[in-house]
């Protein structure tokens, strides 16, 4: 299928690895000149090189969780077609034991590196009748996880700027949504899953059963998502041929979210 995305640009933030980088492939595949941005220059080469192999890429060493770092990534690149907000951190800690500076961090990480972005980009969408927006949220954001409520805290927000922005798309080529992952195989899942689950000495296999056994028991896949799979997805929401999806928070979380949700 010709996703009529060949000649776009676009911005994909914290695409280094996982499923930023699962999207920056995918878009590239289509023909799209993709902007890839990460703040440590080794794994940001190797991402270049990866998306390189498929399609035509720039690299941008910034770190846009900051205003500086975005600051960076916009002089390189003033205007785009799509931008995917990808960036995003996440930890396991009990409620009582989050400061004051890790909820700020969070916010500042999750939520307004985002902002910054759409504040340049989306405008100028507007004005010329098209662009794609799309906010990598989670299922988090609909059912905030105990083990995690600051990250799921972060998550809702970024359903409510996309919606808030979607609302100011009304009549125009623009669209702007929000993808709902579940648990996606990528850099540091392993390491999460088994600081949640009980056994510790199980296989990672033995651990990621007892994770959505326990964890997540609503999951219908019962498995762990694989980073392209989101890539598919957002790649088709930054296409011409989505341009009736707009102001939606698509679930691509394997069933975790009961459809009352």
């Amino acid at each position: 299928m010709d996703l009529q995305l060949n000649g776009k640009t676009a911005i994909v933030t914290g695409s280094t690895a996982g499923i930023g980088l699962a999207i920056a492939k995918r878009l590239a595949a289509e023909g799209v000149e993709v902007i890839v941005s990460g703040r440590d220059q080794a794994k940001l080469d190797a991402a270049v090189t990866e998306v390189a192999a498929l399609g035509t890429v720039r690299g941008v060493l910034a770190d846009v969780a900051t205003a500086e770092g975005a600051a960076t990534l916009i002089a390189a690149a003033p205007d785009v077609d799509i931008l995917v907000n990808n960036l995003g951190i996440y930890e396991a800690k009990p409620f009582v034991e989050v400061s004051d500076a890790e909820w700020h961090r969070f916010f500042e990480v999750n939520v307004v590196s985002g902002i910054r972005l759409a504040r340049q980009y989306f405008p100028r969408m507007l004005a010329r009748d098209w662009g794609r927006v799309i906010f990598i949220a989670s299922e988090s954001g609909l059912l905030p996880p105990a083990e995690m409520i600051h990250y799921g805290m972060t998550k809702t927000a970024q359903l409510s700027i996309a919606r808030g922005l979607a609302e100011q798309t009304r009549g125009t080529g623009v669209t702007v949504n929000s993808v709902l992952p579940g648990p996606t195989r990528s850099e540091g899942i392993v390491d999460f899953i088994q600081s949640v689950v009980e056994n510790k000495d199980a296989s990672a296999a033995e651990q990621e059963v007892e994770f959505f056994e326990k964890l997540r028991p609503l999951s219908l896949i019962r498995r762990l998502i694989e980073a392209d799979e989101i890539g598919s997805i957002v790649t088709y929401l930054a296409s011409p041929l989505a341009a009736v999806t707009n102001g939606a928070a698509i679930r691509a979380e394997g069933g975790i979210i009961p459809t009352i949700a």
